[in-house]
Parts: structure tokens; C-alpha cells; sequence
């Protein structure tokens, strides 16, 4: 067996230089998740949430974006999870973009804040039919007995909502992580990495080059 510390590969030699990147982090964010979903890469919208909780202990969880403008990330959960709780208490998350084949990330810190209830419902709408029925018969992260429990659960929540419409759980919708500080990462050979941070002061974004 390969010893895990003799693991690493060479990220080969694109660069990121400041005169090549858009003056607005969220402008560079578009031009890069679309260079990613023309290669049609798995998940190309999966991000790492990071949260606190109560005892100040970091927590993190894969979620999937949903959408993004000048007004925020979004994304959609549970509002009982621990994931919303710690959000919603702290008041700031860090999000984390990892698109292996092209040797970049993408980190987002942000203020967090629920998206309005029409716009939760107007996505819950459009998703899947299993999905929705999982949305209201799972109370996500709490304990349950058996999979054979959740699976009894699933089926009874189906009949109950046979041929009608499923209404937005109140307590399911979004989130929009409005971002103050943005950082592009691009790997390169070596280990000398190329990282360009967007920090926002008085409504301007600021750009500058961090080291590897």
C-alpha cells in the first residue's frame, strides 16, 4: 500500500496573474464555475460550509449551490439542522469551492441570512417529488431509531400527498451568504501557488496577492 505521505501530484503551470482577473470577485467566481461546467466535472456546485457551534468548535458539511448574484450565495436546508443554528447564531460562515481537475478553490467568507419565503417555496417547487417528501419527513441530524423507521416514515408522508401538491415545510428554505471577502486559488507547480485575495471596504472591493 502506497503510504499516504509519498501522495502528491504537480498542479502544472496556469496562472492567475491580477491583470488577467476581473476587478469584481463575483464577476471572476462566474468566469470560473463556467469554465468548470463545460467540462461537465461531477458536482461542479458542491461547496464545504463552515460553521461554529456553541463551544466556539469548527463544523463543516458538503452543500450544493443553488445560485449566486451581487446579493449572496444561496443555498437550501433544513432551518432546525445544527448547520442553521450555528449559521443563524454566528451571523458569518466560510464556503469553500474545490474544482480538483482544475487545480483551484475558491474560499467566500460572508454575513448569512434567510432568503424570503416566496423564493424558498419557489424552489422547493421545482425539485424532485421524492425529494420533496424526504424535505418533510426527515427532521435532519436528530436520531432516529432504523433506516427501517425513516423508510416506514417516506412511505406514509407518499400517501398522505398522493396526487397533491406538497407544500414548503416551514421549516425548510434558504440561506444567501453575502461575501466579504473572497480568495482564488490556483495551483501550480512546486507548490508555488497562485492566490489573489478580494477583501470589501466601503463598498469596494480590494484586490491583492497573498504567498502560497
Amino acid at each position: 500500500m502506497k503510504k499516504i505521505e509519498s501522495i502528491r501530484r504537480e498542479y502544472g503551470k496556469t496562472e492567475l496573474l491580477e491583470k488577467n482577473m476581473s476587478p469584481d470577485p463575483i464577476s471572476q467566481f462566474d468566469i470560473w464555475l463556467k469554465e468548470v461546467l463545460e467540462e461537465k466535472l461531477l458536482d461542479p456546485t458542491a461547496m464545504v460550509l463552515a460553521t461554529v457551534d456553541e463551544r466556539g468548535f469548527p463544523d463543516t458539511r458538503v452543500v450544493l449551490l443553488k445560485g449566486f448574484d451581487h446579493n449572496g450565495f444561496v443555498f437550501f436546508t433544513d432551518y432546525q439542522s445544527p448547520k442553521a443554528i450555528q449559521a443563524e447564531k454566528n451571523g458569518t460562515v466560510a464556503l469553500n469551492f474545490h474544482w480538483r481537475e482544475f487545480a483551484r478553490q475558491v474560499r467566500i467568507r460572508g454575513q448569512i441570512k434567510r432568503i424570503s419565503r416566496h423564493e424558498s417555496e419557489m424552489y422547493f417547487s421545482s425539485r424532485p417529488r421524492e425529494s420533496q417528501i424526504s424535505a418533510v419527513t426527515s427532521n435532519q441530524s436528530a436520531i432516529i431509531a432504523s433506516r427501517s423507521e425513516l423508510e416506514k416514515h417516506v412511505t406514509e408522508v407518499a400517501k398522505q400527498y398522493h396526487e397533491k401538491n406538497i407544500p414548503c415545510p416551514d421549516n425548510w428554505g434558504g440561506y444567501s451568504v453575502i461575501p466579504f471577502e473572497f480568495e482564488f486559488f490556483q495551483g501550480r507547480d512546486d507548490r508555488l501557488n497562485d492566490r489573489i485575495r478580494y477583501l470589501k471596504l466601503n463598498n469596494h472591493w480590494k484586490m491583492e496577492r497573498l504567498s502560497p
